[in-house]
């Protein structure tokens, strides 16, 4: 009788121990970190909603509006959007936009890539020659950095005169309809440095036993770089062309200081932010400014899928190839 009494306490004492938990304390273990996690994000939630959803949404049904900021908008549909195929200046910034970054990507990633591999070559400071090289990509964006470009080029600047003392008379680069968006193309090739970051660390993961084994087979170095060297970093060279496209579509700091924020002689460095700052900001055409907004994001994301699509050709991974 006392063995069951013990038994029977034993068993309600089990029983109040593994009573039901109500609320919160019901849930699992992983279900409530979850639901912690989501409540450490709600911050971060709110912002991306109010801070950038909010704006995004805005601009999108302004771009079907006329309004210049100091009186309501008004509701005119698809007239923006009609009204930029007939616009020259629009037409002609976005010719300037396409030659910038046809030839500033490429020249970029083509500089970078070949200091890179200089630099990969064991030399001493290696730190402080990346750091050195890495300061015009620091700084290059900049207004300052913008004045200064303007100063050296300008006509009185430190280009011309150099050339004078040997004998050779020019104008300004960036006062002539021929030179001055080379001048800013050039700004831009400056900047190498973040892409050379990126492919120094890719050479440094080649293994060397790759270039030891062409070596033993009697490749020399020009067919090193093209059979090993390249294919190896064709994922960074993706990765840093998609970077750099987007930001050239995007360049506005150096048009707006260097051209003088007019577009520059002929409009030749009209790029097509300039453009729209100059629609929305000079012109108050804010309806057709975030117009032309929606239409460069459009752009962007063409040239982007493209860029994906066809990488499947052209980009290779170390697994893909055995």
């Amino acid at each position: 009788m006392a063995r069951s009494s013990s038994h029977l306490s034993q068993a309600v004492l089990r029983t109040e121990g593994t009573a039901p938990r109500r609320g919160f304390f019901r849930l699992r273990d992983k279900q409530r970190e979850a639901i912690a996690g989501y409540l450490f994000l709600l911050p971060w939630f709110m912002g991306i909603i109010i801070f950038t959803g909010g704006p995004v949404l805005t601009s999108l049904y302004l771009s079907f509006t006329k309004y210049n900021l100091l009186s309501p908008p008004q509701w005119i549909g698809w007239a923006n959007y009609q009204l930029l195929i007939h616009d020259e200046h629009y037409l002609h910034s976005v010719r300037v936009t396409l030659t910038y970054v046809l030839f500033s990507v490429p020249l970029k990633l083509a500089f970078a890539l070949l200091l890179a591999m200089a630099l990969n070559r064991g030399l001493r400071g290696l730190a402080i020659y990346r750091a050195i090289f890495y300061v015009p990509s620091l700084l290059g964006g900049s207004v300052a950095i913008a004045i200064l470009w303007r100063q050296i080029f300008g006509p009185d600047g430190l280009v011309i005169k150099a050339l004078s003392l040997i004998g050779i008379h020019t104008y300004s680069w960036v006062s002539s309809p021929n030179t001055a968006l080379w001048t800013l193309i050039l700004l831009a090739v400056w900047q190498f440095g973040s892409p050379m970051i990126i492919f120094l660390a890719g050479l440094k993961q080649i293994p060397p036993e790759y270039y030891e084994a062409a070596s033993t087979d009697g490749a020399g170095s020009w067919t090193q770089f093209w059979k090993i060297t390249l294919p190896l970093l064709t994922p960074l060279i993706f990765f840093n062309l998609i970077l750099q496209m987007i930001g050239a579509f995007q360049a506005f700091t150096p048009a707006l200081i260097v051209s003088g924020g007019d577009g520059g002689p002929v409009d030749s460095t009209l790029f097509y932010t300039l453009y729209l700052f100059i629609q929305g900001f000079g012109d108050l055409h804010m309806g057709y400014a975030t117009a032309m907004a929606w239409v460069l994001l459009v752009v962007i994301a063409i040239f982007t899928a493209v860029a994906f699509l066809t990488s499947r050709f052209w980009v290779f991974y170390q697994d893909e190839r055995g």
